[in-house]
């Protein structure tokens, strides 16, 4: 089966990277400024051209040189700043609209067959649609055909809530994407409990342990996730750094049931006296249902059973990286590798809907 060369932008430690590489895309690299997250890609995509580095300072020689073989584009360019363009910043000159340039520099250059751009839901609306209409627009202009829809990562088999607004452009002369080719790839929803109830067993292991150990042994799965999660791993769980808050904070989270948040906590023992929290302050996670959206490490939600916050490894198991996926760098790099990322399961059924498109094309 032929390998369809792909490039990851703004890749992270590679979430879309991974979901591609299982559909049988070939990852040819990722550009990345985030020496931490490049790392983590370069140690578990294996992409043999990966950048570290300025995207603004790779040439567009540099481009045609290494990349002239891509055959999609990926990533998710920060777009904060385009949806001001011609209107607070008039001038275009809001650093974050560069990068968005940035992507479609490539895309001008590469001229890929397809070209995916993920992005928070908001940038659907954002701007009574501005942002929506802009991307559109600049990639038709580039040839291609714009599909966009908001996609939910809890119907591929991804135990979180998570949504996320994607932009498909397919080359005029490879026809259109239709977003109901992601249908047969739903799957069953997967609970927080069948992602990660098994590492619970090991709590105190880890806690004896006080996290000087590189990996932790897991004992019986308890579901068909687990045993996909653990596939190439041999039941060894890295990253699972583990630390419980202050005194105060744990008193506060233990009123909290699961599924529940902070307006469970007495009032006594908060410092100041409010009523706008955000509703996922001090919320509990529930091993019965689908976890809220992970974040990079703030603090915010916890753990279903314990009183502390998820793992970075109980984190990447709700975000779908399987368990020989490692992460690499201090614990805030390492949280923020996680929550920036795209959930593999579902950047897979994204992909084989993609190559439904590439194999019938004309």
């Amino acid at each position: 089966m032929k390998k369809y060369k792909v490039l990851d932008l703004f890749c992270g430690a590679g979430g879309l990277s991974l979901g591609f590489k299982n559909a049988g895309f070939e990852i040819v690299g990722g550009v990345e400024w985030d020496e931490a997250a490049l790392q983590a890609h370069k140690l578990n995509i294996k992409s043999k051209y990966d950048y570290c580095g300025d995207i603004t300072e790779i040439s567009d020689e540099f481009i045609l040189k290494t990349y002239s073989n891509v055959e999609v584009i990926i990533g998710g360019p920060p777009c904060q700043g385009f949806s001001g363009l011609n209107r607070r910043n008039k001038d275009g000159n809001d650093p974050r609209n560069m990068l968005f340039q940035q992507y479609l520099r490539f895309v001008g250059l590469l001229k890929p067959k397809i070209v995916l751009i993920e992005n928070v839901k908001q940038i659907l609306t954002s701007k009574n649609g501005y942002v929506k209409d802009e991307i559109c627009k600049v990639l038709k202009k580039l040839g291609y055909n714009v599909a966009y829809s908001i996609v939910k990562a809890s119907l591929y088999g991804v135990p979180q809530d998570r949504y996320r607004a994607i932009f498909i452009g397919v080359k005029d002369s490879y026809g259109k994407y239709d977003f109901n080719l992601l249908k047969k790839y739903e799957k069953p929803m997967v609970t927080v409990g069948d992602a990660i109830s098994d590492i619970a067993e090991i709590e105190s292991e880890v806690l004896a342990d006080l996290n000087k150990k590189d990996y932790y042994v897991l004992k019986e799965p308890k579901s068909v996730y687990q045993l996909l999660m653990r596939k190439n791993s041999d039941n060894k769980l890295y990253n699972h750094l583990m630390y419980y808050p202050t005194p105060n904070v744990q008193k506060m989270i233990s009123y909290v049931r699961p599924g529940f948040n902070w307006r469970e906590v007495p009032k006594e023992l908060f410092k100041s006296d409010r009523d706008n929290r955000q509703s996922n302050y001090l919320r509990r996670l529930d091993y019965k249902t689908q976890s809220i959206t992970i974040d990079t490490g703030h603090n915010m939600y916890f753990h279903p059973v314990f009183n502390r916050v998820p793992t970075i490894r109980e984190s990447a198991r709700l975000q779908s990286f399987p368990d020989d996926f490692i992460f690499v760098g201090n614990k805030g790099e390492q949280f923020k590798q996680v929550g920036n990322a795209v959930p593999p399961l579902m950047a897979y059924a994204i992909a084989c809907s993609l190559l439904e498109v590439l194999k019938n094309a004309k």
